[in-house]
């Protein structure tokens, strides 16, 4: 998994994963609305364990760093449900999934065993990025995993996520964009998304502080009451990309069918708590039309996915990408369509950087994900279509 969200020029893996021998703590249990068949349940989850995890991190030069993961603490509201059966143990699975609120939180240290940190230039933001936007994407509700239980398993795929509907974006043009230059003006274009790991690029236009590019695009569509569809608007420059601003549009305002004209002010950062300068960043301009599925448009929009999925999960693997296509501290890579995952992370705080030998980075915290929370997410989920 984390080969695919590692940003361009990176290979990430675990070289070493033991959890450790302490057992988490429930510190809290909320009852759901029992849905037919179904127990649903919200767990307050606090781990502290001893694990023991290694990740080798490779640069595009090829060299190899081993990173510890030390003094790992993880916070987070975990639902859990259950699907009943007729025989015993009368579970037949269980879906775990990250509530999106309050935040799942993740503490660690790092140190590099036999080496330092400024071998690998970033390579402290990039773990940051690349942990929190993979689990993200794949944990945080509506995201889940379904672990069947009972002998011989039975039909699950009533517990399994399924695509709704797509989302039928047109990127317009933006106004009064910030210019981040010394000479000239911005070069904008707009990447979009609503799945990270899916993403869309607009052409640039070159020294122009009111673009127009009149593009349209597609995105399938998991769960409308929680996603949204999410902007980042960036500067192409020469050695790293700059952001000049982000905006979301929750889907859940969207009726079925619906077109809808908006012009979505850009702001520095999709969490504004801990950014200083939060001046006017411009606007952008789009429209937005929202498709329910039918059965046969789900199949096959599903059958497409799992054949991109295993492409992108292929290509990852070989080191033909580097997963993610995205802002690490203030860069942007790739070209063309090929724009992979992981802007979760986009206003987040950034990770401290050292050098020297076997340096530490401490006191690294980082929060999951930037959807907006909606009534789904803290009450009873539908069962997924």
């Amino acid at each position: 998994m984390l080969a695919m969200y590692a940003p361009p020029g990176f290979k990430l893996r675990f070289s070493k994963l033991f959890l450790g021998n302490v057992a988490p703590q429930i510190e809290g249990v909320k009852l759901q609305t029992l849905e037919e068949g179904q127990l649903i349940m919200d767990l307050d989850f606090k781990w502290g364990g001893d694990p023991s995890i290694i990740l080798a991190v490779q640069s595009v030069v090829g060299a190899t760093l081993p990173i510890q993961l030390k003094n790992l603490r993880f916070f987070s509201t975990i639902r859990v449900i259950f699907k009943f059966g007729e025989d015993i143990p009368c579970i037949s699975g269980v879906v775990v999934a990250l509530l999106a609120k309050p935040k799942p939180e993740i503490r660690y240290t790092l140190k590099v065993i036999g080496g330092s940190l400024g071998a690998i230039p970033g390579v402290s933001d990039m773990i940051k990025s690349t942990v929190e936007t993979a689990v993200a994407d794949t944990l945080q509700w509506p995201h889940r995993i379904v672990v069947p239980i009972a002998q011989p398993p039975v039909d699950l795929s009533d517990l399994e996520l399924k695509l709704q509907g797509k989302i039928t974006v047109t990127v317009i043009k933006a106004q009064s964009l910030k210019n981040m230059e010394m000479l000239g003006k911005s070069d904008p274009y707009v990447v979009a998304y609503v799945r990270v790991l899916y993403k869309e690029k607009t052409k640039v236009v070159n020294n122009n502080l009111n673009p127009v590019w009149n593009e349209i695009f597609e995105f399938d569509v998991e769960d409308k009451e929680t996603q949204a569809l999410v902007f980042q608007v960036l500067d192409q420059d020469v050695g790293s990309d700059k952001l000049l601003g982000v905006a979301q549009f929750p889907l859940v305002k969207l009726d079925d069918e619906e077109t809808k004209e908006l012009e979505l002010p850009l702001v520095p950062a999709l969490e504004m708590d801990n950014v200083i300068d939060k001046k006017d960043r411009g606007h952008l301009f789009i429209k937005v039309k929202y498709h329910v599925y039918s059965k046969e448009e789900q199949e096959i929009a599903m059958e497409k996915e799992r054949q991109l999925l295993a492409a992108k999960k292929e290509a990852a693997e070989a080191g033909l990408i580097g997963g993610t296509i995205d802002v690490i501290g203030g860069a942007v890579g790739g070209a063309g369509k090929l724009v992979i995952g992981g802007a979760g992370a986009v206003g987040s705080g950034v990770g401290m950087v050292g050098s020297g030998l076997g340096k530490v980075v401490k006191n690294v915290s980082t929060s999951f994900g930037n959807r907006r929370p909606s009534r789904s997410e803290n009450g009873v989920p539908g069962t997924p279509k």
